[in-house]
């Protein structure tokens, strides 16, 4: 019997997950390895192709939700041209930028993919992180391994 070496990963992953308590990983590979290994593995492509785009969409509902909510409110202008506010668009507009620059390196060289995951479960399991850091983590390692 040939050991599927993907299906491996995606249950080592299950187990970093669980043992870093990262549910986001642990549900991600879950729903990967049961795709994968039933007859759904015909939505791979679709999930391939989405997928990440779906996320962003929901990541950015969960953050806007607050401010629909009312449990934030929108800054006046006094507040919005504060050095604070100031400082938060800038290094909202750099982290987004360092993400955008993360898509392509992940698109063009898949591999590394895998060791910012496992950096980024280390990082949760370990440091108190939380896990939205492959697309940022992608970003900055365009900076290492170059141009994208």
């Amino acid at each position: 019997m040939n050991a599927n070496p993907v299906a491996l990963f995606l249950v080592g992953l299950i187990f970093l997950g669980v043992l870093g308590n990262n549910g986001t990983m642990t549900i991600s590979a879950a729903v990967l390895l049961l795709l994968q290994q039933t007859f759904l593995v015909k939505y791979l492509p679709l999930v391939d192709k989405y997928a990440l785009q779906w996320g962003i969409i929901l990541l950015t509902i969960g953050v806007l939700s607050p401010l629909v909510l009312g449990k934030t409110q929108l800054p006046n202008a006094t507040t919005f041209f504060s050095v604070k506010m100031m400082c938060a668009v800038l290094i909202g507009v750099l982290v987004a930028w360092i993400a955008g620059r993360g898509v392509p390196l992940m698109n063009t060289q898949p591999t590394l993919v895998t060791g910012l995951l496992v950096g980024t479960i280390l990082g949760v399991a370990f440091l108190g992180g939380i896990p939205v850091g492959p697309l940022i983590a992608a970003g900055l390692l365009s900076f290492v391994v170059g141009k994208f």
